[in-house]
């Protein structure tokens, strides 16, 4: 066994030990159907995960890997800071292939564009402002949570400045149930310059269906509706739960789906609503869709906050019981986007900061465990 799996292996025994009761439960009460379906979802990403970690010497293993109970799990953010992990620069040719196969496997052709497009825009960035040194678009980082398994539950982040995508697979609930697919959330993809107004790039927008789907949508909208839809004539500065582990909107704002047309207004608004889902593999967004449905579409709201002339700062938010999607573009004059996918129930695959609180002690009190749970 190759040096790099022996130590992901070990700093993940712990957890794969107490999950294996679960997973015991689990067949034992007929779930073997499901499992079938978890580990055809989970297979290629965790495929190209162990192919990733192949790649890596002892030093980038200790860099960028930490048991599943970590809690640098939840330590994400978009913004430039210094971050943990393997970054692309540093990176060997044999191993930006190997990352790029493993963003590849999990994201969607759209959402792998979106995400490149991103590292790009940094690149850009920095040439209009006259400062390359401090705009790196390779500086952007790749972290593994526990052991990849199609059996027990691992992690794998990629974050930058304007992305953080968290992918968990596969998730388990507190009690040990498990979900059908990956997921990817919180998913955070930002853009600055949204518009591009100089050089060879000049007029492209790599989000540009994000805001141009939501101003279809408000143009539809009768005066009455857009008095229900337009919460507040100021657009807040950012996304309003920002980095938050646990997202908690007491109440919802703007228009309820139920209240559109069915023939014009609600097709724009599923466009919309799917341009950010879509940005996973289809299976998982289509998983996603139907847990969104299940709950009800009349239960979604769409809010819109600020200004709608074109070019003046705006925000606007899709919230139900499953799902809250966040849209601000009001930094640098109104063309710098900030948006957010967060899953309501099953955020960093499903486990809160309360139910890492329990798993936590139940490693500091239990004697049997021999790896130290790492805070960072």
């Amino acid at each position: 066994m190759a040096e790099s799996q022996k130590i992901l292996i070990f700093r993940s025994i712990s957890w794969a030990g107490l999950i294996s009761l679960f997973v015991l439960l689990f067949f034992s009460v007929g779930g073997s159907k499901q499992h079938s379906n978890i580990t055809a979802g989970n297979k290629p990403t965790t495929t190209a995960a162990q192919n990733y970690l192949t790649t890596l010497n002892s030093r980038n293993i200790q860099l960028s890997s930490w048991p599943f109970s970590s809690e640098e799990r939840f330590n994400w953010h978009f913004i430039p800071r210094e971050r943990v992990g393997l970054s692309l620069k540093n990176m060997s040719l044999n191993q930006r292939s190997a990352a790029h196969t493993l963003l590849r496997s999990s994201l969607s052709s759209q959402g792998y564009m979106k995400a490149t497009g991103v590292m790009q825009l940094e690149g850009i960035l920095g040439a209009i402002e006259g400062r390359p040194e401090r705009r790196d678009p390779e500086d952007y980082y790749f972290n593994i949570f526990g052991s990849p398994s199609i059996t027990n539950p691992w992690a794998w982040r990629f974050e930058g400045h304007h992305i953080s995508i968290n992918f968990s697979l596969p998730n388990h609930n507190a009690n040990g149930t498990i979900k059908e697919l990956p997921l990817i959330t919180p998913a955070f993809f930002g853009s600055n310059p949204h518009l591009i107004t100089q050089g060879e790039h000049s007029g492209q927008k790599l989000l540009g269906a994000e805001e141009e789907l939501a101003r279809e949508l408000m143009s539809l909208l009768t005066n009455e509706q857009l008095e229900s839809v337009i919460f507040q004539s100021q657009a807040p500065e950012d996304i309003i739960t920002g980095i938050d582990r646990e997202v908690d909107l007491e109440t919802s704002k703007g228009i309820a789906v139920s209240s559109l047309d069915k023939k014009e207004q609600l097709s724009v608004f599923i466009r919309l609503l799917k341009e950010y889902i879509y940005n996973a593999k289809p299976n998982v967004a289509e998983y996603q869709m139907k847990r969104i449905e299940e709950a009800g579409l009349e239960n979604l709201y769409f809010g819109w906050a600020g200004s709608t002339k074109l070019g003046e700062g705006h925000y606007y938010r899709i919230h139900g019981p499953t799902i809250l999607i966040e849209y601000d573009n009001t930094q640098d004059e109104a063309n710098h986007v900030h948006s957010v996918w967060r899953d309501l129930q099953y955020d960093f695959g499903g486990h809160s900061q309360s139910d890492f609180d329990v798993l936590r002690k139940h490693y500091e009190e239990a004697d049997h465990h021999q790896v130290t749970v790492q805070s960072n």
